[in-house]
């Protein structure tokens, strides 16, 4: 009898970080699943990844139940079984100004997306994880940890990111293992499919001021879901890593 490859669903899986991940794990044989809102960004990562046949696209948003259902019945379907699911669709644009005139479709949309979705897929996928014993990955952010100004929807949204982990990893273990990842400045700019012709490069010291003397990429944020799903990390659960090449741990004070 034939083993089964191992399949993993990545929402926002079209473009930036969650693009990345799926490439790293296409190019380690893994079957993948992408969802993705952005039709424009499906259509560039079909042509971008050449239609694989180990490759599902599928045009969803995570906000809406009925969305995510149908979606995660289509994935299970095709795959015929499921074992890593990682929450990485999110508005990334972090700034909504001043709290007194955020609108509060603003922040429910935020909301929504990012934490609400993460909450749907886990509700959907766990009972085909639990066959598996497979693994969920969240996708959250430093600035759960810390903030710029008039970011208030988004940190809320990543920071309930962190928490919902930890509390599946309580409700889920020991079947499956619930873990979250903070990524600082990770350098999207060859993975967007709506990128400007000519982005802006990055400067020495963008890379500089980062203890481990660069901007980070996509691929190691994949590389932490790489070991996260693996049985290396059976012994890993409920936990929050952040990847940010040091910089949560720099000391910053004007002079």
């Amino acid at each position: 009898m034939t083993q089964q490859l191992p399949v993993i669903l990545i929402t926002g899986g079209a473009q930036g970080i969650g693009k990345g991940i799926a490439a790293y794990f296409l190019n380690k044989g893994w079957r993948v699943v992408v969802l993705d809102l952005d039709a424009e960004a499906i259509k560039a990562c079909r042509q971008d990844f050449g239609n694989p046949d180990n490759l599902l696209l599928i045009e969803t948003d995570v906000s809406r139940e009925p969305d995510v259902a149908s979606a995660v019945a289509e994935a299970v379907k095709w795959g015929e079984r499921l074992d890593a699911m990682v929450s990485n669709a999110g508005i990334a644009d972090p700034e909504t100004g001043p709290i007194e005139l955020l609108e509060l479709a603003q922040w429910q949309r935020r909301i929504d997306v990012n934490l609400t979705g993460a909450f749907l897929m886990a509700k959907h996928t766990v009972p085909h994880l639990r066959q598996s014993r497979g693994s969920i990955v969240n996708m959250a952010s430093t600035r759960a940890l810390q903030s710029e100004p008039h970011s208030e929807a988004y940190a809320a949204s990543k920071g309930g990111l962190i928490a919902l982990t930890h509390a599946l990893a309580m409700s889920l273990g020991p079947d499956v293992r619930a873990n979250s990842i903070s990524p600082g400045w990770i350098d999207v700019s060859a993975w967007q499919a709506h990128a400007p012709s000519e982005p802006q490069p990055l400067s020495a010291s963008d890379h500089n001021q980062h203890p481990s003397g660069r901007v980070g990429t996509p691929n190691d944020v994949a590389a932490m879901v790489a070991y996260l799903v693996s049985p290396e990390a059976g012994f890993v659960t409920g936990q929050n890593f952040v990847i940010d090449g040091g910089m949560t741990r720099k000391m910053i004070y004007e002079e």
